[in-house]
Formats: structure tokens, sequence, C-alpha cells
């Protein structure tokens, strides 16, 4: 997997990583022509900025996992890294969510902006059961194509995690006008307040970046 390493403009040793994961078509060079990578320097975050090609081809063949973990966390640590946070845009936010299940050790916070979180039918089913907390989580294998009851079951997974102080903060954006809001809001009422930002627009460009923005700012990534 291919990826593109923007250091932190007020230290040479940064001892954090922040991984963005793409949204669906999205490519490394648009992350930072729409101000992703200069948000988190405008910012003066402490932090490594690595953009990840993580296109959709992996998450069609299911090898997104495994390739996060050998091409870019593994070699992150070996490196020194001691603190990874992944951020995802759009499918991005998904392929975040589910590494942070699959290898919570790994995580120390997650920036979901706009979540893909699969069908809505599965949304309205949580939203039948009580939300999200009263909703029963699918146990066992998943038919090929059940991106939904993984996405959820990876949520459910991240927030319900042992003690409190071995579950990353999750924080949420999304555009009150995005064709996933209905998912997002869902997902927002088991966040605590502080954690989920939003703004006018949808799933597009113009409302991500002041979103990005404003959950870096209140993230706790640590500052210069």
């Amino acid at each position: 997997m291919p990826t593109r390493l923007d250091k932190s403009n007020c230290t040479a040793d940064a001892r954090t990583l922040l991984v963005i994961l793409p949204g669906r078509g999205m490519n490394l060079r648009e992350l930072e022509r729409e101000g992703f990578v200069a948000a988190a320097r405008s910012l003066g975050l402490a932090v490594d900025v690595m953009r990840a090609d993580a296109h959709l081809g992996y998450y069609r063949d299911r090898s997104i996992l495994e390739r996060l973990r050998t091409d870019v966390i593994a070699p992150a640590q070996v490196k020194g890294y001691r603190s990874i946070w992944l951020a995802g845009i759009s499918i991005g936010g998904l392929g975040a969510l589910r590494y942070a299940e699959a290898h919570p050790a790994d995580v120390a916070g997650i920036l979901a902006l706009a979540p893909y979180l699969g069908e809505p039918e599965m949304t309205q089913a949580i939203v039948g059961a009580g939300g999200l907390m009263r909703w029963k989580a699918p146990a066992g294998p998943l038919l090929d194509g059940e991106i939904a009851p993984q996405a959820w079951r990876s949520v459910r997974s991240v927030l319900l995690r042992g003690e409190a102080s071995a579950r990353p903060p999750l924080y949420l954006g999304y555009g009150l006008s995005d064709s996933l809001a209905p998912s997002h809001r869902v997902l927002a009422q088991v966040l605590p307040p502080g954690r989920v930002f939003t703004a006018s627009g949808g799933h597009d460009w113009k409302p991500w970046l002041g979103l990005w923005q404003r959950m870096l700012a209140a993230s706790e990534l640590p500052r210069c």
C-alpha cells in the first residue's frame, strides 16, 4: 500500500502518527490539495501525518486490514511511533473502525469523517431495536458482501471494549444533509457530545475541511 509522510512542522522527532485513509475514488494528492495536511500543521499538532492509499480495491478483495497492518502500522511501530491515530473519510472511516476492532492495541484514537457504515436497512434495524447498545450484533462469520453488520459490530466492539481506559477515543464528523447522516445520527447517540461535530452540507469536501479542523482541535492529539 503506497503512503506519503508529512512530518510535523514543530518537531523533528514526533512520536505520534496520524494515518489518513481516503474515501472512495480519492487520491493522496487530493487530501493534500483539500487542506487536510495543512490543517494539522496550522493547529500546531506535534504529529506526523501519513496519507495511505487505501483505495477501494483493498476493500473489495478483503485485504484492507492485512495491508494496513503489514504496510502501514507495523513499519510505523518499528520506526518508533508510540501512538498511532487512524482517520478515515467515508469508506476510510469504515476501514479505521474495522482495523481498531481487529487490532485494538495498535490504535490510540479514531477520527471518523462521514464514515460509511453500510446499507440503510441495518440502520433502521438498529433504530428499531432501541439503539446501538440494545441491538444484538451478529456473532460468528458473516456472509460476503454483508458490510453493515460488520461495520456496526466493529463500532460496538470499539465502544464497549473492556475498561474505559482501553477504548480509543472516537470522534465523529458529518454533514447534516449527507445521505449517510441517518447512520451517523445513530452513532452520535452513543458518543459523548464533545466528540460529535456537524456542519451544513452533504457528502463532499465543502463541509469536510471545517469538520476536520474542529475534530483535530478537539482531539487528544499532542500539541507543539
